[in-house]
């Protein structure tokens, strides 16, 4: 029995509907922006294993600074305890970390740090005798699976049986030129006639609302009306972190930084699960007190591992290096190059792009996992590239380390693709 088969005996897969699609490729090894399949196959990684390998699958200088930590220290509890990892971690990070970045907080996945992020922002408020419950969040967000980050969200295909559940949670349009004074309005309305602790963000960029990029001017006037009403700016930047948008954070294309920033996937380089919660030293003073009760009772058990530490100051190491840096600048001017081609073509609705994040629209409606998807997905594999189209939107972001020719052969099998549409 081949492992597609042995899969289906007992496993239950993420974002699908096994009576329609029960079979899943069996990956056997990793390398570079390469994935290998049980039959040697070859597919270019076209999004990053969802946006982590960034440095490449395997990557030697990563794998080797896990294992030499393996060899020292596995794991502790870190309520009571400290290690050097995550200390160095803690300092290199702020290093990178826009300037009023001052505090880091741990859990394990992308979903945790927003949660952990609106426990700090409601607990920030509660500690100085507000009560303040309502967060304002922007439609067709996405900012993770758990029940906070659920909350915020606004993808009902993810979120339709939970919503009746949901913590208090207003939506505001994604501001347009078109439509800014409406939500500009809306926005300063919501904050003054309710309690609002936070209004949270994907900075620039919301991911699993198919690469939607908007104006950074635009957030940064919503930021600067939320902190002068002592409302907290949390920037989801799991996604868009750690150079995709061509600095290493979204958030410092904008003048007014964030409270709260949520980090994780490539934070650890797609080596192991770690998420990181950031906050100023604002937020952090609300919780000194002589009364233990005002303590952040928040913990998981896996908090600050030292071996996921390890892989994230390799991963910043590597984000900093003149080789990563310029391969940035070389996967944009690629970007660019193609994107002067694509969008002219017939069925190419519109196309956008921030630093290394490239997405084209196509001229054909499509459910967001509907059988032409599977059909567009299925065709991509055959063809050697690992893309997964968003609804009716093909995109592009691949490590840092894909050459030229990778790249040439994922635009080749765009353009392949359209044909069959």
């Amino acid at each position: 029995m081949n492992l597609t088969e042995r899969d289906k005996k007992h496993l239950w897969h993420p974002l699908t509907q096994h009576q329609l699609y029960p079979n899943h490729l069996a990956i056997t090894k990793a390398k570079g922006a390469i994935l290998y399949d049980d039959k040697n196959n070859e597919y270019i990684d076209g999004i990053a294993s969802w946006y982590t390998c960034m440095y490449g699958h395997c990557n030697e200088y990563i794998t080797s600074s896990v294992y030499k930590q393996m060899q020292q220290l596995d794991h502790v509890v870190f309520a009571g305890f400290t290690h050097e990892p995550a200390i160095k971690l803690s300092e290199e990070l702020i290093k990178i970390l826009p300037e009023n970045q001052e505090k880091v907080f741990f859990s394990d996945n992308g979903s945790t740090s927003v949660d952990v992020a609106i426990k700090m922002a409601l607990q920030y408020h509660f500690n100085q005798g507000e009560k303040k419950g309502k967060i304002i969040a922007l439609e067709d967000g996405f900012h993770g699976d758990t029940f906070g980050a659920m909350s915020v969200s606004g993808l009902s295909v993810y979120n339709g049986p939970f919503e009746d559940f949901f913590i208090d949670v207003a939506r505001i349009p994604v501001p347009t030129q078109e439509n800014f004074e409406h939500v500009k309005e809306e926005f300063i309305k919501l904050i003054t006639e309710h309690n609002v602790a936070a209004f949270v963000y994907e900075p620039l960029v919301q991911g699993a609302a198919a690469m939607k990029m908007f104006d950074g001017n635009l957030l940064n006037e919503l930021i600067k009306i939320a902190q002068e009403n002592n409302v907290l700016a949390i920037a989801d930047e799991v996604m868009t972190g750690f150079g995709k948008t061509g600095k290493n954070f979204a958030s410092e294309y904008l003048e007014h930084k964030p409270d709260i920033i949520c980090l994780s996937k490539s934070l650890t380089a797609g080596l192991v699960p770690m998420a990181i919660t950031s906050c100023s030293q604002k937020v952090y003073n609300a919780f000194l007190s002589d009364d233990i009760g005002k303590g952040f009772f928040h913990g998981h058990t896996y908090s600050a591992n030292p071996v996921a530490c390890s892989a994230a100051l390799a991963g910043i190491e590597l984000l900093q290096s003149e080789e990563i840096q310029g391969n940035i600048q070389r996967i944009i001017k690629s970007h660019q190059e193609f994107d002067s081609k694509i969008k002219k073509h017939p069925k190419v609705k519109s196309t956008r792009q921030k630093g290394i994040i490239y997405a084209l629209d196509l001229n054909v409606e499509m459910e967001r996992y509907g059988d032409l998807r599977y059909k567009l997905f299925n065709f991509f594999m055959e063809n050697g590239v690992c893309l997964r189209p968003l609804g009716n939107t093909i995109y592009i972001l691949a490590p840092f380390v894909i050459t030229n020719e990778q790249l040439e052969k994922i635009y080749k099998t765009i353009e392949k693709a359209l044909e069959i549409l």
